[in-house]
């Protein structure tokens, strides 16, 4: 259908028959023609209000205008300057309901494609020469706590303003989240690897397999080893479970250990010498981002069905749109308004099956949602063989558990300054899910410049 002129340009994608089994990234990117055509939508207002909704502040309608006048150089140039992580955040930010929230076409028509852009314009920048060199003018060092994208936008600020930086990576290769939690098929690893060698190529240094709290403290890293500042972005890697009975039985995963498992074990990859194997039948509990990328994992997997539980309607989920609907079209199953009341074993210690009950949405609880209610009298039995719960997850209390003086949420969320990044701990900062909770790439990108500003400041005042 041709595309009318205030319509979003819509973007091209692998066909849901095929993609629903394999790992290839589902989003297949603008050409230079579809960019351009969408970037002429813009109304390039005058006081373009889209940029308030981008917590890293990229120059939206300026980089919009060089993509339409085919200045790709120049649109790279600015799109950069405000965002270390464009390539990343271009495919797995939530843009409609940021940027793309407030974009003066948004009330009558769609709005401008901005996420669609961004990541057209950082992949045009992947094909150039690039030739960033160290420009390392200061002598204070600092030490980045954890790699994800807080932490990686932090470091790549700080290497921007002349620091030597050391970022310290608890696993095996650096990203976090990014590596770990994303999966290929929405944000390929190759692309993760360029952007973060964009940062080495700063001078910004990666040390892995560097748990703080365990191999070293945080107090050897100001007290013995030189650092001005620190940054903590460690993010939310503790999972949450439901209480329920079953919990424990083989074939139950937390959607943290589920996502970790497949993505470090190349399960995405044919090659791969240590595969995740599951069952036929996956329950995925919840109906978030990550929900969606496990239940959709299960699939490419080799599941033959592959289940949405979720308490609440369709209405209150808090899955991504543009997620929910890929989802649809690969054939998940959802079931709306069922809570999970207990995994059934097999005999034998194995997931058999999930008993659940039918819900019915009530009057709104602390959150603002409709709270559910259960219908009596309306428990059945899904079979299923494996059970992943994509309910939330917490910051892992190793860190703040090993580092006096470093005050805490009862969640166990580290007490920072929304601003800055500062906590009770003197040149001590923080930012990211390890500070908010789980929340999104693109809020903890966010956090990460705004400390790597005050860290600046504080460190070379005036």
């Amino acid at each position: 259908m041709p595309v009318k002129r205030f319509d979003k340009t819509p973007m091209p994608t692998q066909v849901a028959g095929m993609r629903a089994h394999n790992f290839l990234e589902v989003n297949e990117g603008y050409t230079e023609d579809h960019a351009r055509f969408e970037a002429e939508r813009c109304l390039r207002c005058q006081d373009p209000i889209c940029v308030t909704g981008c917590p890293v502040g990229v120059p939206i309608p300026q980089f919009i205008h060089a993509v339409a006048l085919g200045d790709m150089q120049g649109a790279s140039r600015l799109l950069r300057s405000a965002n270390p992580l464009a390539s990343v955040c271009g495919r797995v930010c939530a843009q409609e309901n940021q940027c793309e929230a407030r974009c003066s076409l948004a009330g009558r028509f769609n709005p401008v494609a901005i996420g669609h852009l961004e990541r057209f314009v950082a992949d045009w920048e992947r094909t150039q020469t690039q030739e960033a060199k160290p420009q390392i003018t200061r002598t204070e060092k600092v030490a980045i706590i954890g790699s994800g994208p807080a932490g990686l936008v932090c470091a790549g600020e700080l290497a921007r303003l002349g620091y030597s930086v050391t970022i310290y990576e608890a696993l095996h290769a650096p990203g976090g989240v990014l590596r770990y939690g994303i999966p290929e098929f929405r944000l390929p690893k190759d692309i993760l690897d360029w952007e973060i060698s964009l940062l080495t190529d700063l001078g910004v240094k990666i040390e892995c397999n560097v748990i703080i709290g365990r191999t070293l403290s945080l107090d050897q890293l100001t007290t013995k080893m030189g650092y001005s500042a620190v940054f903590i972005g460690t993010g939310a890697g503790l999972p949450q479970f439901l209480g329920i009975p079953g919990e424990n039985l083989v074939g139950v995963y937390s959607a943290n250990e589920y996502l970790t498992r497949v993505n470090l074990m190349r399960g995405y990859s044919a090659d791969a010498d240590t595969p995740v194997a599951h069952g036929e039948s996956v329950a995925i509990v919840g109906a978030g981002n990550t929900a969606m990328d496990a239940v959709r994992t299960a699939m490419r997997m080799g599941a033959s069905k592959a289940m949405v539980i979720y308490r609440r309607s369709e209405t209150e989920m808090s899955a991504r749109e543009e997620e929910y609907h890929h989802a649809k079209e690969e054939g998940v199953e959802f079931h709306w308004l069922t809570n999970p009341l207990e995994i059934i074993d097999d005999g034998n210690g194995r997931v058999s099956g999930l008993r659940c009950q039918r819900m019915v949405l009530g009057e709104p609880d602390k959150s603002g949602r409709a709270r559910p209610v259960a219908i009596p009298d309306s428990e059945f039995v899904i079979p299923v063989d494996n059970v992943v719960l994509a309910i939330g997850t917490t910051p892992n209390p190793m860190l703040t558990r090993t580092t006096a003086g470093l005050s805490t949420t009862p969640s166990g969320c580290i007490v920072a300054d929304e601003r800055t990044g500062s906590t009770s701990r003197s040149l001590v900062f923080a930012g990211g899910d390890a500070v908010s909770g789980a929340a999104t790439v693109i809020l903890a990108a966010g956090a990460g410049k705004r400390a790597a500003s005050a860290i600046h400041e504080t460190l070379n005042p005036g």
